[in-house]
């Protein structure tokens, strides 16, 4: 049931750690596992304090142990270890703080670990994480690479170097982060996420030396799993030696079975290359004179042959006829364009006698009112209308005095 609060009628500190401690005190006891990180044991004291954490995530809990019950762990547990607790939860209402308290503790050993690990891989594998489908081709040649190892390792130094020896142009964005124990699997997962998000980084490379089942745990936890076959750009598995198979190569696009192996699969060789540009420069040049060998013997079999011994016969007789046929056509556009201009000759003298300025020429008049029409008849003016009168060589500008018929006009 929620508890009723209000800013009028808050709840007390005192009374809230008590309502927390209850509800805790009515949780029974549980299994847990995780990774000690501290221990502290204070000679005399009967009780050993113990820091355990999820190695996958960034949680921790504190964990109090009966020095009876911790000595009973044989050897004694150290940190790094893993381990299962059968404890109690605890609320210390003082305090306000949250343990558990232990009632039995056992180590995790190699087997059950590689039996968890196998179980997993099982799963992973139904889920179609590890399907040779999902894997992305790593490009030729790379012009960043990115790599995910421990600070100042062994490990960084045999890729950058192995891969630079290779091609020297290549370049490297390194993010240097824990490789075991806690914190290795959040490191490794968020550099993997920082460097996939990168633009320029074509290929991705975590490595890491060899060491015990216990140290490579980390690249085999399912969180990592699950953040490489996310991830879009393509992944170099370079963990530990040949005998070294962490879940992380199953999932990654490419598995090397060393850092240094790494280097030599994700750069090529440029001496490599160029031995084959030489090579293959050298198979182009024989082709290319086989070949033309070949067509030069053709040629000349050809040439050799009757009706190409003397090849310009028949352009000397196709010249020939073309001449004739040219000066057969100069001589039809001479004789059409010496009758078209006859032709266009009478044809202008016509439209020249017939024009009205040949009529004007012979002593005629053309009159106009100011509107632009030909006056025919005297009825079509009236005394005073100004007039224009084109003649031959001009015009003139008349004004009406009287109108006249035809019968009254002197001849």
């Amino acid at each position: 049931m929620a508890l009723q609060t209000s800013f009028e009628h808050p709840v007390p500190v005192a009374a809230l750690a008590g309502m927390v401690g209850d509800w805790i005190d009515r949780l029974g006891s549980i299994w847990v596992e995780g990774q000690i990180t501290e221990i502290s044991r204070r000679p005399g004291a009967g009780m050993v304090f113990l820091t355990l954490r999820d190695p996958s995530q960034n949680v921790s809990v504190g964990v109090t142990c009966y020095r009876s019950v911790y000595d009973k762990v044989v050897p004694a547990p150290s940190e790094g270890a893993r381990v299962v607790v059968w404890a109690k939860p605890s609320f210390y209402r003082p305090r306000g703080q949250f343990s558990l308290l232990a009632q039995e503790l056992r180590p995790v050993g190699i087997g059950e670990l590689l039996a968890r690990l196998e179980e997993l891989k099982r799963q992973l594998a139904a889920q179609g994480l590890f399907d040779p489908a999902l894997k992305k081709p790593l490009p030729f040649l790379p012009h960043l690479i990115g790599l995910i190892c421990g600070r100042a390792s062994a490990a960084e130094k045999d890729v950058i170097e192995n891969a630079q020896r290779r091609w020297p142009g290549v370049r490297f964005e390194v993010r240097e982060t824990a490789v075991q124990g806690v914190g290795a699997v959040a490191g490794v997962t968020a550099a993997l996420a920082e460097l996939d998000a990168h633009p320029e980084v074509d290929v991705i490379v975590i490595a890491r030396g060899g060491g015990s089942v216990e140290d490579l745990l980390p690249f085999s936890d399912e969180q990592l799993i699950r953040a490489v076959a996310a991830c879009g750009t393509p992944v170099v598995s370079a963990i530990g030696h040949e005998p070294d198979a962490p879940l992380l190569d199953l999932v990654a696009d490419l598995r090397a079975s060393t850092p240094t192996d790494a280097a030599k699969r994700i750069v090529p060789d440029v001496r490599e290359e160029l031995d084959r540009v030489t090579q293959s420069r050298e198979r182009l040049w024989r082709s290319i004179t086989r070949l033309l060998d070949r067509e030069a013997q053709a040629l000349n079999g050809f040439r050799s042959r009757p009706v190409l011994a003397a090849p310009y016969a028949m352009v000397d007789l196709r010249a020939q006829e073309i001449g004739t046929l040219r000066d057969r056509a100069y001589r039809c556009a001479d004789q059409k364009v010496a009758r078209d201009g006859e032709v266009l000759e009478h044809t202008l003298a016509r439209v020249r006698a017939l024009s009205p300025l040949a009529t004007l020429e012979r002593g005629y008049a053309i009159v106009q009112r100011d509107d632009g029409v030909v006056v025919r008849k005297p009825e079509e003016v009236e005394p005073g209308d100004p007039l224009t009168v084109r003649l031959a060589g001009g015009s003139l500008d008349a004004t009406v005095n009287a109108l006249r018929s035809a019968t009254s006009a002197t001849p």
